[in-house]
């Protein structure tokens, strides 16, 4: 086992388990998008013994988002930065990546999700894009990976929960299972991938990645388009009220002064 401060690497049996344990929520710090970061570069290093990987979270929660009390100290650019290597470190790592969901995944949480390959769930999970009720901007370009433009548009805007049910049913997650049975499926999957000829999955996962890039460039677009509204947005008042009043569960009373631009 490997720890890390905010997360543990197990490797056994040719797989790979990455455990998000930042308590009570595994809220993403800057600390622990490096370590997600680093985590997923450890196993890009050991890829002679790890053939597949799962993802998933201590405690009864997957990912609780980004840590909002940390939202107006963090620098924008500085945050935007290591919350891009921690998505990328997921999508590209370098073998196939099994989320296992185990609770409420949400907004920058359920992004992290949608970096990897196959999505698996637990019944008990719940899902939702909430940074709109925190007046951020959602990822549209990540969640063209899993939802059609107009699905990605109507979750985007309203920053609804919804159920692992109605995500399987369009496609977005792969099986949704009992609590009890989420782990040993993810890895049981995790093992039937890391059986296969090693070099052949990992080319087969860097063949999809560049496969995927050429259908559209979300990456360029996240980091050309989204980034540069949530940098405007992050110091902007309207945002600044809506996170606190998201923290302290109240409505916002919002003044609809526009957020200044910047590069």
């Amino acid at each position: 086992m490997t720890e890390y401060d905010n997360l543990h690497l197990d490797v056994e049996d040719g797989i790979a388990i990455i455990t998000l344990d930042r308590p009570p929520v595994n809220a993403l710090s800057m600390a622990l998008y490096r370590d997600i970061a680093a985590a997923f570069g450890e196993v890009n290093t050991r890829v002679d013994e790890i053939g597949a990987v799962v993802l998933t979270g201590a405690g009864r929660c997957f990912c609780g988002g980004r840590d909002l009390k940390l939202a107006e100290t963090d620098p924008p650019d500085v945050r935007s930065k290591a919350a891009r290597a921690s998505y990328t470190s997921i999508h590209h790592c370098a073998v196939p990546v099994i989320a296992a969901i185990n609770g409420p995944a949400m907004g920058a949480g359920f992004m992290s999700a949608l970096g990897a390959d196959i999505l698996y769930a637990s019944e008990a999970a719940v899902l939702g894009l909430p940074e709109i009720d925190a007046g951020l901007n959602v990822s549209l370009a990540t969640m063209s990976r899993g939802y059609t433009n107009l699905q990605a548009r109507r979750f985007a805007f309203t920053g609804e929960r919804v159920s692992p049910e109605v995500l399987e049913r369009i496609g977005v997650i792969s099986r949704v299972l009992p609590p009890d049975r989420l782990m040993p499926e993810a890895i049981a999957l995790a093992k039937e991938i890391a059986s296969k000829n090693p070099e052949g999955v990992r080319r087969a996962k860097l063949s999809a990645d560049d496969i995927e890039r050429m259908w559209a460039d979300y990456e360029f677009a996240y980091a050309a388009i989204e980034h540069r509204a949530n940098h405007d947005l992050l110091n902007s008042p309207d945002r600044i009220e809506a996170g606190r009043a998201f923290r302290e569960k109240r409505a916002p009373k919002f003044s609809g002064a526009p957020a200044a631009s910047g590069s």
